[in-house]
């Protein structure tokens, strides 16, 4: 049972989380407006280009604050885990984002080398050094909670994708400055395009596994069978899922075949299971269904399709009741 203590613990990190998100986007939208005016009279392809990462930037912000607020609302009759999935869904859009920007970047960037047009190094140069400074607060703010939400992680990587991307721009503005060569700027948008794909991947990449419901990928399959069969009083586990809510929440379930006992007995198996795989795995969220010997064993991962037999849709059936 969680305490109102813990309840009260665990939304105290939503709440900074919140605040951080709406500074954030404050600053990353006044940033914006700037970038976009500079980047006009400088004529900067490569700053418009930070100006549009940024823009994305308060989108994947905004996006990220909204499923903070969603997660917060209690599970329901519909959602009976919750809204935690909202913020995995707003990831895989921030990613789509990302990958929609770089391609309108590597094009512009294609149409510029084939004809280099005149920038203003020194007014492009000042500008992304102030919009390195402002990017750097944001990956400062969004930091701590990064570690804990593929949400804000994805956020996270927004900013600092912007970050190094202002990197690229000061360091053309210095050499266009210097030397003249225009060419420089739009070469450095597709150095920003390479980097923000490369984020866009890893987000998507976990936040499709998520909605797949594959495994946790810190997790052995193998390794965790091993030690619960070895445990006293334990035979065998079946029909197992392991699946996860969020980076964070994971989920099991699986029937366990344990000697044929009072309830009462088996009561401290199962704690001691529950136990383990809090402690072991962080998988704080099990359901898991007792048999004695003699009970017809199933696969280890349980067949579920159209080609099962009726002798197996049977059996699904009495595990679901």
């Amino acid at each position: 049972m969680t305490t109102g203590r813990s309840q009260e613990q665990g939304s105290q990190p939503r709440i900074i989380s919140q605040n951080r998100l709406v500074l954030a986007i404050v600053l990353s939208a006044a940033t914006l407006v700037a970038e976009l005016a500079v980047g006009f009279v400088a004529n900067s392809l490569a700053l418009l280009s930070d100006a549009g990462h940024v823009f994305t930037d308060i989108v994947a912000l905004s996006l990220s604050w909204f499923a903070i607020r969603q997660a917060r609302r209690p599970a329901n009759s519909k959602m009976t885990f919750g809204y935690h999935r909202i913020g995995i869904v707003v990831a895989m859009v921030n990613a789509a984002l990302i990958v929609l920007m770089a391609a309108v970047i590597l094009y512009e960037s294609y149409q510029r080398l084939h004809a280099p047009q005149e920038v203003r190094g020194l007014l492009m140069l000042s500008m992304a050094t102030v919009g390195l400074i402002a990017n750097m607060v944001v990956v400062f703010w969004l930091r701590s909670q990064a570690r804990h939400s593929l949400n804000i992680r994805s956020a996270f990587f927004h900013a600092g994708g912007d970050a190094l991307a202002s990197v690229g721009v000061i360091t053309g503005g210095l050499i266009i400055y210097f030397t003249g060569r225009f060419w420089i700027d739009p070469v450095v948008s597709i150095i920003i395009a390479v980097i923000i794909v490369a984020a866009a991947w890893g987000i998507a990449r976990e936040a499709i596994d998520i909605v797949a419901e594959a495994s946790p990928r810190h997790l052995d399959m193998d390794e965790l069978v091993q030690i619960i069969t070895k445990m006293p009083g334990v035979h065998n586990v079946h029909d197992l899922h392991v699946w996860s809510l969020t980076p964070q929440l994971h989920a099991l379930s699986c029937h366990v075949q344990v000697d044929d006992s009072l309830l009462s007995q088996q009561s401290t198996t199962l704690s001691r299971i529950q136990e383990l795989l809090r402690e072991r795995y962080n998988i704080c969220h099990t359901t898991m269904q007792l048999e004695c010997p003699g009970c017809e064993n199933h696969a280890l991962y349980c067949e579920i399709g159209s080609n099962a037999t009726p002798h197996d849709k049977a059996a699904t059936e009495v595990a679901r009741n």
